[in-house]
């Protein structure tokens, strides 16, 4: 029997490095209006669009909340405008591998969540520069809490959030936003790539925020925050690419949402 490594192994290992360097080659999974060139572009353009309507939605006045969730019906909405049945297969809207993977995903995706709000506490307390604490800021700008209970605030505030960031974010940042990447660089990149618009545009939950006095920044918490989205982006495209399906990292997106604000709501909330 022959063990060790031959030059046929040695061969295969610089395949598979080789392959995962390369871009992914283009399918015929964008509409037949758009270009190679043009998809990419127009990809890029929506993610700014979309940064933008979450910036007015969380930051702006009141009468603008609206643009948050809207931003994420739109994204949900995209396989559907920009892609052939054959695409949105490729992005990942399909059965994973297995669905006895959502349970470990989501304990990881909640897992994410509770060492996000520890590291916050350790480093900063109950503070502003607590990201989950400006998370729960912007809850008390969207409707007066004080006629809720703690726990019906719970709810209230949970439900939407297991549906609208989870799906719209995964379906637009793991999956168009990715395949869009993978035609023109490399997995690798593109995954680093879509986790670095992720992290960043979370910028404006904490970290980028407006006063009496204008706007500032919160330049070591938000940095850290960027951070900790990065990897949590990381986390979440590790899984769409192991499982092959989008649903078991809106899965695990949804648990994160879901532990964030039992954190907050059990820990941070005064």
């Amino acid at each position: 029997m022959e063990t060790g490594v031959g030059p046929a192994h040695l061969d295969a290992a610089r395949q598979i490095l080789n392959d995962a360097a390369a871009p992914v080659p283009r399918a015929d999974i964008w509409r037949p209006v758009l270009a190679a060139s043009q998809a990419l572009l127009l990809v890029v353009f929506l993610a700014v669009l979309f940064a933008a309507m979450r910036g007015a939605g969380m930051l702006g006045p009141a009468a603008l909340r609206w643009m948050l969730p809207a931003s994420f019906v739109m994204m949900a909405l995209l396989p559907w405008l920009l892609l052939t049945p054959d695409g949105r297969r490729a992005i990942g809207l399909r059965r994973p591998a297995s669905w006895l993977m959502l349970a470990p995903t989501m304990l990881a995706g909640a897992g994410a969540a509770l060492a996000c709000g520890a590291l916050g506490l350790l480093l900063f307390g109950h503070s502003p520069d607590h990201w989950f604490v400006t998370v729960a800021a912007s809850y008390r700008g969207m409707m007066d809490t004080n006629t809720f209970s703690t726990l019906m605030l719970h709810g209230v505030f949970t439900l939407p959030a297991l549906l609208f960031s989870p799906i719209g974010e995964e379906i637009f940042f793991r999956g168009i936003l990715q395949r869009a990447l993978e035609e023109r660089f490399s997995t690798r990149l593109s995954t680093a790539q879509e986790c670095a618009a992720f992290g960043l545009v979370h910028l404006l939950h904490h970290g980028l925020f407006s006063d009496a006095s204008g706007w500032s920044m919160r330049p070591l918490s938000g940095a850290l925050w960027v951070v900790a989205m990065f990897l949590t982006a990381g986390l979440f495209a590790a899984i769409r690419h192991r499982s092959g399906s989008l649903f078991p990292a809106m899965a695990a997106h949804a648990a994160f949402n879901a532990a964030m604000n039992t954190f907050i709501f059990g820990l941070l909330w005064r």
